[in-house]
């Protein structure tokens, strides 16, 4: 049973979820071929055309995966950004499986059928 919802905490949210709707358009385009080419020819420009600020921006270029979350990008957003750099991947993959780098890589050639 869950408890009713206190009006105030609408106010929050909605703000909580525009904090991060720019990352997540920006992340969300990227599921096409087309935007990735565009992505990966100017990260830079990129993110200026989805409205990134300062912050988002540098999060993004510097691939630093916890700043981008705490700046609102949603994990699922976050990691369509992920797949196109193999080793950032990875990384990421080890994280949330505790496994090792090679072994998540191994897995991954695997078909993920492995995983922890």
């Amino acid at each position: 049973m869950t408890s009713p919802r206190v009006p105030g905490t609408y106010v929050f949210d909605a703000a909580e979820n525009r904090r991060g709707r720019a990352l997540n358009r920006l992340f969300g385009s990227l599921k096409t071929p087309e935007n990735r080419g565009w992505f990966s020819a100017d990260e830079a420009a990129y993110c200026d055309a989805y409205g990134l600020n300062a912050e988002q921006r540098d999060a993004v270029l510097r691939r630093d995966w916890n700043r981008m979350m705490e700046l609102g990008g949603s994990i699922f957003y976050v990691f369509k950004l992920a797949v196109l750099d193999e080793k950032s991947m990875q990384y990421l993959g080890g994280v949330f499986t505790g496994m090792t780098t090679e072994e998540f890589t191994e897995a991954l050639r695997a078909g993920g059928r492995s995983f922890g």
